[in-house]
């Protein structure tokens, strides 16, 4: 038995592409697999999500473009695949260093970029590995992060990138920052898409080959005018839902299900405490498992007295301090769960399902934080490959 473990369904995340693919028509997607697909596993997450239609795969950082190329879902060193037909593209979307540059050219991956220093050493980099670099050009249209609020100055290296023959104009983008918002009401989001709307066209008016992309998986769902050519998807992929609502009214299904055991079971006078600090105290004489989880795991701490774990189809209170490597559970005055119980803590079991939305919803973040988080030492297991 392994002590924990997340299973990933890999039918579920092509199914979840196959239906980001239905909403966008004729406009392609672009499988956002950053972080080590958000907790979920990259390469095996990438290459269900080409299987479920994307065309195009994106990362955030170097290592991470050179993890696909390894496992030979992109083409690597010049090979097919670097944007090739018929083959997918992969992006590397965030900021990089000098040294990172030559990484991720290496890995057949385009670049982004938004300033002139920036294309210049692009370009140099590319010249001396002997092949053009694929660039997409970024338009900060109200995000604050990177690229250029200046839509001339878009325009201006987008001209640039095709006019050097060692770079490739591959596209121009944006990102949203309120889309998965509902209370925002559209108001920024659309402000959002009515800056970066003419900037796009004056590129494609020179560059009609280019291929513009802006929508988030909350923008697919929220207007088709973010659609453009391409969408970059993230958490609706893992069948995560972008407003923390409840996936499957989207047609989603999540995609990750978090397993452990009960590891030992003790009956516990009146007033006995459990964990770190003495946090909780049994009110009545009751049992207590305890699961080999903590926040050595991606258990956080904050979900202390305030989170469920699903042991033989039912919902047990997590009890007591979240420690590293361990958490316990009330089982009650009477129980019949023995040592070797399944216990989930992400998943279905039963007619219980607790789902990551719920984990955001008591820790008041969002719900990929919570599946990014869960750490190294618990192994993916995967099926439906």
């Amino acid at each position: 038995m392994e002590r924990a473990f997340a299973r990933i369904d890999l039918g579920a995340l092509r199914a979840n592409c196959e239906r980001l693919r239905a909403e966008l028509g004729e406009s392609r997607l672009c499988a956002v697999v950053k972080a080590d697909g958000y907790g979920h596993g990259a390469a095996a997450c990438a290459g269900a999500a080409l299987a479920g239609g994307a065309s195009a795969l994106a990362v955030a950082v170097a290592t991470e473009a050179t993890e696909l190329a390894a496992a030979g879902l992109v083409g690597a060193d010049g090979a097919a695949g670097a944007g090739s037909k018929g083959a997918p593209e992969l992006i590397t979307l965030g900021a990089l260093t000098d040294a990172e540059v030559d990484v991720v050219l290496g890995a057949g991956s385009a670049i982004s970029v938004w300033r002139p220093g920036f294309l210049e050493l692009v370009a140099a980099r590319a010249r001396a590995l002997g092949r053009p670099a694929r660039v997409h050009v970024k338009h900060d249209s109200g995000m604050g992060r990177l690229g250029t609020f200046d839509g001339e100055e878009v325009v201006a290296l987008a001209r640039a990138v095709a006019a050097d023959p060692d770079l490739e104009l591959a596209g121009v983008w944006t990102h949203f920052a309120t889309a998965d918002e509902p209370d925002d009401d559209g108001g920024y989001f659309f402000e959002q898409l009515d800056r970066f709307e003419p900037v796009a066209a004056a590129v494609r008016a020179e560059f009609p080959a280019v291929t513009v992309h802006a929508a988030n998986s909350a923008a697919v769902f929220r207007s088709p005018r973010s659609h453009f050519d391409m969408a970059r998807c993230g958490v609706a992929i893992y069948g995560l839902d972008p407003f923390q609502d409840d996936p499957t009214s989207r047609g989603l299904r999540p995609a990750l299900s978090w397993h452990s055991h009960v590891a030992a079971v003790k009956r516990f006078p009146v007033g006995q405490s459990a964990g770190y600090g003495r946090r909780w105290k049994a009110p009545e004489d009751t049992w207590v498992g305890l699961v080999p989880l903590g926040y050595g795991d991606g258990v956080r701490r904050a979900l202390t007295n305030h989170c469920d774990v699903l042991v033989a189809g039912r919902r047990y209170p997590l009890v007591g301090t979240v420690s590293m490597d361990n958490l316990t559970i009330d089982l009650g005055p009477e129980t019949e769960i023995e040592p070797g119980a399944e216990a989930v803590l992400i998943g279905r079991q039963g007619e219980e399902e607790i789902r990551a939305e719920e984990i955001a919803a008591r820790l008041e973040t969002i719900n990929y934080e919570v599946t990014c988080a869960i750490s190294p030492r618990v192994p993916r297991v995967t099926e439906g490959g």
